[in-house]
């Protein structure tokens, strides 16, 4: 199992808990004190066996490159991907691969990296973590670059409603390969650290914890694919309908051939 985004929070808590149920977890992640921190972590979880684990930043395509030819060299066969990396980003200047940092950031590495990873997730799982800020934006294929001015939290949401639309798409191209996205719900976690500020303040009472945040994630991870609705979007282990944009075909292949084009394919 490979998991982006696992040296903290929702992505730490997925790799802990499979990692005592005896998978292989390869750890992602963009900060090398953090991450040596999760390896130790899920290290200790499994038994002591130290999982690999690979820097990279989602910002910079080309990390997303570097990375997949380590998982090529080493996996003829991946099992599960979990795209969970991102996060809430409070500037809208283009990244040095020249889009929007959030939809970067959340959809467009994530689908680079399964894109290439293609070959080795034949039979396996792709799982994105969305989220139900998805009724916050209007993803738009024809501007991922974001020319067009939008607040922080509707770039969130669009990009939110990108990982779902993402999920639809991949499991209709892709049916050999169970493609899901759930909402964690609201985490204690580091996911207001794109914006500088700890989101945490006055709502920590009300959060869940990572573990509980991860739950849906290694359920979908672990359960039988029989059980599963491929392309579906979860919450609390149960199968939900997002907003209708979100559910859009139209929509979702637009999105498909626009991200295609614009990752390099």
């Amino acid at each position: 199992m490979v998991v982006t985004g696992a040296s903290s929070g929702i992505g730490l808590a997925a790799a802990v808990d499979m990692a005592r149920r005896g998978a292989h977890v390869v750890l992602v992640g963009r900060d090398p004190d953090r991450l040596n921190a999760a390896v130790a972590s899920v290290g200790a979880a499994g038994g002591g066996r130290t999982p690999p684990a690979y820097r990279a930043d989602f910002a910079r395509l080309d990390d997303v490159h570097v990375l997949v030819d380590h998982l090529r060299q080493r996996y003829q066969r991946i099992d599960v991907l979990a795209n969970n990396a991102g996060g809430v980003v409070a500037g809208q200047s283009p990244t040095a691969d020249g889009f929007e940092p959030t939809i970067q950031s959340n959809h467009l590495a994530g689908f680079l990296l399964s894109n290439l990873l293609r070959e080795q997730l034949r039979s396996g799982r792709i799982i994105n973590t969305a989220s139900a800020a998805h009724t916050m934006g209007t993803v738009d294929p024809s501007d991922l670059r974001g020319s067009r001015k939008s607040g922080m939290w509707k770039r969130y949401g669009a990009a939110k409603q990108a990982n779902i639309l993402f999920a639809a798409e991949a499991a209709r191209r892709w049916p050999d390969i169970m493609s899901a996205s759930y909402h964690p719900g609201f985490v204690r976690s580091r996911f207001g650290a794109g914006i500088g500020v700890n989101l945490m303040t006055k709502v920590t009472p009300f959060a869940k914890t990572p573990e509980q945040g991860a739950d849906t994630l290694v359920w979908l991870a672990a359960t039988p694919r029989p059980q599963l609705v491929s392309g579906g979007y979860y919450e609390k282990r149960k199968l939900i309908r997002p907003n209708a944009q979100a559910e859009d075909a139209r929509l979702a292949a637009h999105l498909w051939d626009a991200s295609m084009a614009a990752v390099g394919f």
